[in-house]
């Protein structure tokens, strides 16, 4: 049984380091090391470099000299799978369950682990297809692509233009929840009236109301291009 919880236990972290490393990576992030990854994971960097060390054994990631840490092809391919079957899990929290898009995040991360491509097949057939999760991070399809969508942020858009949120730059709880707080969500429309030069804080127009958000919220709101 304690065999059992360890291989276990060992299997979700590591598929937690791959969809991480992965995130980091498609950040564009200049190096990608052992301090890095441990800052995105929350986690002390012997605890990563342990970890990375076995990942580099099954060829899930490679090393280079200058201890840059980086997906093999067959890391990328799992990476990808298991964010897959996050980003379902949560337009199916959402969009069947009822449940609001700050809530999903850590029930998605539990479900997220269930390894059963007949189930995914299902519930993506169950969703309709959906291209992008509550959030508007795009859906991986079963063969790993993902539609590429060319958005701004709010805070580089230009004025007096009819802007769609299409997705965010943070999906934390506590953004979200100010979000709501904003009644601001994807697929909502709205136009800047004015940038302010001394803080960069941006007064919009959303729903004939008009009220501002700061250069931080600007920044995480990205618009169609």
């Amino acid at each position: 049984m304690y065999f059992w919880v360890m291989q276990h236990f060992i299997h979700h972290s590591e598929e937690n380091y791959l969809k991480t490393l992965f995130k980091l990576e498609n950040r564009q992030e200049k190096k990608v090391n052992n301090v890095a990854l441990s800052k995105a994971l929350n986690l002390n960097p012997a605890t990563v470099l342990e970890m990375v060390r076995k990942m580099s054994e099954r060829t899930l990631v490679k090393v280079q000299t200058d201890k840059t840490i980086e997906l093999t092809e067959k890391g990328k391919k799992k990476a990808l799978q298991i964010i897959r079957r996050h980003r379902l899990w949560e337009a199916f929290l959402v969009d069947k369950l009822n449940y609001k898009w700050n809530e999903v995040h850590d029930l998605a991360e539990q479900l997220e682990h269930i390894e059963s491509d007949d189930l995914v097949k299902r519930l993506e057939i169950f969703l309709g297809f959906p291209l992008v999760d509550p959030h508007g991070d795009p859906i991986p399809d079963e063969n790993g692509k993902m539609k590429k969508i060319k958005t701004q942020a709010l805070s580089e858009a230009p004025l007096k233009k009819k802007l769609t949120i299409i997705a965010l730059g943070n999906s934390s709880d506590e953004f979200l929840k100010y979000l709501n707080k904003m009644d601001l969500a994807i697929g909502n429309t709205l136009m800047i009236s004015a940038i302010e030069d001394f803080d960069k804080s941006v007064t919009v127009l959303h729903k004939k109301k008009s009220f501002t958000l700061s250069k931080e919220v600007a920044l995480n709101l990205l618009v169609a291009v």
